[in-house]
């Protein structure tokens, strides 16, 4: 009697220890700072889903820069990943420097059982992102890429609409826009800027920085599929602001009853962040984060429109990093298909790795199955 009531004690406090941690805040190590996209997670621990331990960064006075304007404390900076594992314990870890050293960070990472996030794209080329899908899957980690249109409400909506409501019908084209007027011109701190233009180590030009959004929602709402063929065009429209990568790429996917159009810029004179997807019966417009049109077709060129404003979709699903805590304490589970997972990333990464021999090649490239 006594035995089956310890046993039971026993249980009980792995249960309540269990569902403790899951309430507590993710211990996340933050790696690199050069990234500015970095500005975020240090904007979202505020909301406590995730708890901020330590940060690599060799660059002291950009760490120091940054710990003024967001109020953390120096004592969390360390000037390696070595010395972060040495001092703390992270569950997961955010990726913000180049591209090219994603691979490095999970290298380091994934055989301690840690968890990683990287921006966008997942790699800076197939090669690189290959190596990193097979170290994530023989350490069984979470590796995630984050976009900032995943968190628009708009995209979800559109996909609900499409999918699941079948509003404008069979889908025929998917056209996605992104970028800005450049590096340069909006004014990215230099350590960013050095990276961000560098063929290498950011894997090319506007073809990946801003390539890679029409990519991971095309293959999001096209289920999944490969394309059976890539046709890119890449062009230097500022030559001076970036002398070594493409600022201009469009780039086109053949699917067996449908394309898509990747508009990939760093001359557009307005920033935007938009896509459209349309259908036998109509067209659905994802203007921006919040504002969504469907028009439905009436006769030649006439149609009927409906108009949405769209609220911040809930918690865990409104912010890269409370979806990464999530899933880090299996609330929720990743699905391969989803926007952030490592196989529709895998496919991005593919898609642009055709597009970029293609601008250089002047070809076409089919893509096997």
């Amino acid at each position: 009697m006594f035995k089956q009531l310890a046993i039971l004690l026993v249980l009980f406090q792995l249960i309540a220890g269990n569902l403790l941690a899951q309430d507590e805040p993710l211990k996340v190590g933050v790696i690199g700072l050069t990234h500015s996209h970095v500005h975020w997670i240090f904007g979202s621990e505020k909301q406590g889903d995730i708890q901020i331990i330590g940060i690599v960064e060799p660059n002291r006075e950009l760490a120091q820069r940054y710990a003024e304007q967001h109020g953390y404390s120096m004592d969390l900076l360390y000037s390696s990943m070595d010395e972060l594992l040495a001092n703390t314990q992270p569950e997961a870890v955010t990726a913000f420097g180049s591209v090219y050293d994603h691979l490095k960070v999970v290298e380091t990472f994934a055989p301690k059982g840690i968890h990683v996030m990287v921006e966008k794209p997942l790699a800076a080329n197939l090669k690189q992102a290959q190596q990193m899908a097979d170290l994530a899957r023989k350490h069984q980690i979470h590796l995630l890429t984050n976009y900032e249109t995943t968190w628009y409400p708009t995209n979800h909506q559109a996909y609900e609409l499409l999918k699941k409501e079948d509003v404008v019908g069979a889908t025929r084209k998917i056209i996605v826009r992104d970028g800005h007027k450049g590096p340069k011109k909006i004014g990215v701190n230099q350590e960013f800027l050095e990276w961000l233009t560098d063929p290498v180590l950011n894997g090319g030009g506007a073809i990946t920085d801003f390539g890679c959004y029409g990519a991971n929602l095309i293959t999001w709402l096209m289920d999944g599929k490969k394309p059976s063929a890539v046709t890119a065009i890449t062009q230097q429209l500022q030559p001076e602001n970036n002398p070594k990568v493409d600022d201009e790429a469009i780039i086109l996917l053949q699917y067996d009853q449908a394309v898509g159009v990747i508009q990939a810029s760093w001359n557009w004179p307005i920033g935007r962040k938009d896509m459209e997807i349309y259908g036998l019966k109509g067209v659905i417009y994802a203007d921006n984060s919040s504002d969504l049109r469907v028009r439905i077709a009436e006769g030649y060129d006439g149609y009927d429109e409906q108009s949405y404003q769209l609220e911040k979709r809930k918690a865990p699903y409104h912010d890269p990093f409370s979806f990464l805590a999530a899933v880090v304490k299996n609330k929720i589970e990743v699905q391969p298909n989803d926007l952030s997972s490592l196989e529709n990333n895998l496919m991005v990464m593919e898609i642009l790795d055709a597009a970029i021999r293609s601008a250089k090649q002047n070809k076409t490239i089919k893509l096997k199955e």
